[in-house]
């Protein structure tokens, strides 16, 4: 459910600066240091600079701004940067400068997209637990814009975007902007939490818990995948090779994992 707040004239431009921040972490069972390599390159196959250009691309025709260039670099043996530079309105092809096409970024495991008022970067951390073979991989994100647009409308699709077993969200407007009379408005639009702005049917596969800062419009949630379909987290291995007590061992682990990462302590 999406809240609606009345539209007010303002006086002057609306700079109201509206930051979504999240963290995505992907957990995944490789017993062997083969399959964590493997691990690794799989995972800068399925996200290399030509899908994070295209989900970049995605969010900005989301957020109703125009693409002026990108550069993007795969890199080896790993990792991959993408650098979009984009405007918040449509432009006309003469009212774009001659030089954008030409930069040329290097930005190892980053990916960037500016806007004139804006940006949204992508970060990516693959891990590895030392002794019970987990692997993480975690991908940073952030849209922060200014004026009207919201970046709680890309989250659903930036959710869906990449496997997600524990993600943290932070949302915060800062700044004010002015109405006619010259009253100062510290936010607008209605929000009472971050879950109000993802999907029903997402939702129902979390636990999600909010802490939030209403006087100070900062707003912060925090899910769980709730169930573990073990062969979903097996890299390279099939379930039914393993003998009923490693598949609950390995759950166990994975399951401690999520936890600790869900709340940021070392518990176990």
């Amino acid at each position: 459910m999406t809240w609606v707040k009345e539209k007010i004239t303002l006086y002057g431009f609306n700079n109201l600066t509206k930051t979504l921040s999240f963290n995505i972490y992907d957990v995944c069972y490789a017993k062997s240091a083969r399959a964590r390599k493997d691990y690794l390159a799989y995972i800068d196959e399925q996200y290399n600079s030509e899908r994070l250009t295209n989900l970049l691309c995605d969010v900005t025709e989301m957020i109703g701004a125009t693409v002026l260039n990108i550069s993007k670099q795969d890199y080896d043996p790993q990792g991959a940067s993408v650098n979009i530079l984009i405007a918040e309105n449509t432009l006309e092809n003469g009212q774009i400068d001659e030089s954008c096409n030409q930069g040329k970024f290097a930005l190892h495991r980053t990916v960037g997209a500016h806007l004139d008022k804006s940006h949204v970067t992508v970060h990516t951390f693959p891990e590895s637990h030392p002794e019970n073979a987990i692997s993480t991989f975690r991908v940073d994100i952030d849209v922060s814009t200014c004026g009207e647009v919201s970046p709680l409308n890309t989250l659903d699709y930036l959710i869906g975007s990449f496997d997600s077993d524990i993600i943290t969200i932070d949302y915060r407007v800062r700044g004010f902007t002015r109405d006619l009379e010259g009253k100062k408005c510290f936010i607008d639009h209605d929000i009472a939490s971050i879950q109000n702005y993802i999907d029903d049917k997402t939702l129902t596969r979390y636990d999600a818990i909010d802490v939030n800062v209403y006087q100070s419009n900062i707003f912060h949630t925090k899910m769980l995948i709730k169930e573990i379909a073990l062969q979903n987290y097996l890299f390279n291995t099939d379930v039914y090779e393993l003998p009923p007590k490693e598949r609950l061992h390995i759950t166990d682990n994975l399951r401690r994992e999520m936890i600790e990462i869900f709340s940021g302590a070392n518990i176990y």
